[in-house]
């Protein structure tokens, strides 16, 4: 039976910190159960300052980095090594400081890829690494904790309100007309996400407050749809919590 928990703080930098620890215990328990981890990356700014304070906990020392799996929820479709990917931003913010194996870095393909401005075959390709890192005819490998930001529209990954990206059934899809730009994204489809043992949904910021309190109040945006196999977990500063229900 999955569960729902809020976790409320009280900034954004005290949020980081949060889900830094989170995800150390979370990588350290997964390992000692299947002996490697996966985790899927999110970007934007909260993103990049979790991974940057994962390099200050102690306990990341306790992670054997070489096994852990990276993926990524979506993907700006922009050329490898532009500022504006996930990618680049993780890379810089973590894992380049990392003993990481480079064949379990997932990364998204890029627009100077092999498949060139092909942003479909791209998304493709992707479903491709997916389904061969599940093996057995599963289409997605396990997922330990698949983390996504909330836009302010109450978006996650690149699944937008009344996109028809959000019906898709595949594993994967490409968006071409994402209103925040750039407009060609790559991203992970519902169903995947959904098939994570556990979703984390970060955010901080009134501007999140909204959206957020739309969905905790069971309203029908993209973010509702982000619910773990086990767990879903939204971690929250005080100002995006602002619209929260009570708890009962």
């Amino acid at each position: 039976m999955s569960e729902t928990v809020v976790v409320v703080v009280p900034d954004a930098d005290i949020l980081a910190s949060t889900v830094a620890a989170r995800l150390a215990i979370k990588i350290i328990d997964a390992q000692a159960v299947h002996g490697t981890a996966s985790v899927v990356l999110t970007g934007g700014r909260v993103a990049a300052k979790v991974l940057r304070s994962v390099r200050e906990l102690p306990a990341a020392a306790a992670i054997d980095w070489s096994r852990v799996d990276l993926w990524w929820g979506d993907e700006r479709f922009l050329p490898s090594g532009d500022p504006d990917r996930n990618e680049t931003q993780a890379r810089e913010a973590l894992l380049d400081k990392l003993p990481l194996d480079p064949a379990r870095v997932h990364a998204m393909p890029a627009s100077d890829g092999p498949d060139g401005e092909d942003a479909i075959k791209a998304a493709a390709r992707y479903a491709s690494e997916l389904a061969a890192a599940a093996g057995a005819g599963t289409p997605v490998p396990r997922f330990d904790v698949l983390m996504l930001g909330v836009g302010e529209d109450g978006h996650v990954a690149s699944l937008f309100p009344g996109h028809p990206v959000l019906a898709e059934t595949g594993t994967t899809a490409a968006t071409f007309d994402s209103p925040k730009p750039p407009p060609t994204r790559v991203t992970l489809t519902v169903p995947t996400i959904r098939s994570a043992d556990e979703v984390w949904l970060i955010a901080a910021g009134p501007d999140k407050a909204a959206p957020i309190g739309t969905v905790l109040s069971g309203g029908d945006l993209p973010a509702a749809r982000a619910t773990g196999v086990q767990k879903t977990l939204w971690l929250l500063d005080r100002a995006a919590a602002a619209n929260v229900p009570a708890q009962p």
